[in-house]
């Protein structure tokens, strides 16, 4: 029991819950909830009952519980389970329906148990960028571009949204993020700005650009950030001057992206 975590993050920005279960050995009873549970298995080998089905499940496993599904979980083999989940309410499934293909529908996951799914590695990075206190664009955008692939790939909803050559919306929302790179900026500012509904604007930009528009404004900023340190400016002060929360976070798409440190970077040019 000492070696247990249990910890549960509660996203504003989202509307949902995180949770992370670590070290768990003892059974789940027979139980449901009125939200979705879409989680997957970190490490342990488990025997799960959900619907009058039995499975064991394993690391990599995807698991998808529609409200009210009847559920229960035990180790085996004294295996203790690692597990972390996302739990969303109707309500909130209605609105990302809404942005995906323009109705509430809420969908229907057929399977409960998706063995070894590639989705997985999606949502442990959603699950890391939310314990780790991300900012908001960067999870709304990996929220709604796991949520539309989940529910295209395992519910009983389709996409029947047809794209359509929106050039003039992709260059205002460019304008818009060159202009105001060093504010923050969410995905609910460029739906307001456009007219398009979040998915599909993040759909379309995409396509047509490449890369995703919080990506797009990293690399504005890190283009501001070069300009600004090739003229001999510290970091820290180059963190606040283009945008980034902290210094970690300039350093860490910097390097991404660059190479090199902002500070290696910036002792080039002084020695210069």
């Amino acid at each position: 029991m000492l070696d247990e975590i249990r910890t549960i993050y509660l996203d504003a920005d989202l509307n949902i819950e995180a949770y992370r279960f670590k070290g768990i050995m003892h059974k789940f009873p027979a139980h449901f909830h009125d939200y979705y549970v879409i989680g997957y298995i970190e490490e342990g080998q488990h025997a799960l009952m959900c619907k009058g089905e039995r499975y064991i499940i394993n690391s990599g496993d995807l698991l998808l519980f529609n409200p009210y599904d009847t559920h229960s979980c035990e180790q085996l083999d004294d295996k203790k389970l690692h597990y972390r989940s996302i739990n969303v309410k109707a309500e909130v499934m209605k609105k990302i329906v809404f942005e995906i293909n323009g109705n509430e529908n809420l969908p229907y996951f057929k399977q409960c148990v998706i063995s070894q799914s590639e989705l997985v590695s999606n949502l442990k990075e959603l699950h890391l960028k939310i314990s780790q206190d991300e900012s908001q664009f960067k999870k709304e955008e990996l929220f709604l571009y796991f949520m539309e692939e989940l529910i295209q790939t395992y519910s009983d909803l389709t996409n029947d949204l047809q794209a359509v050559e929106t050039s003039h919306e992709i260059k205002t929302m460019c304008h818009y993020l060159e202009e105001n790179y060093t504010k923050q900026i969410s995905l609910n500012d460029l739906s307001q700005l456009t007219g398009w509904s979040k998915f599909h604007l993040l759909r379309s930009f995409t396509k047509e650009k490449g890369i995703s528009p919080y990506s797009y404004l990293e690399t504005i900023r890190i283009n501001h950030a070069k300009r600004l340190l090739e003229q001999g400016l510290k970091p820290i002060e180059v963190t606040f001057l283009t945008g980034f929360s902290d210094q970690s976070h300039l350093t860490k798409f910097f390097k991404r992206q660059i190479g090199l440190t902002p500070k290696q970077y910036m002792r080039i040019y002084l020695n210069t």
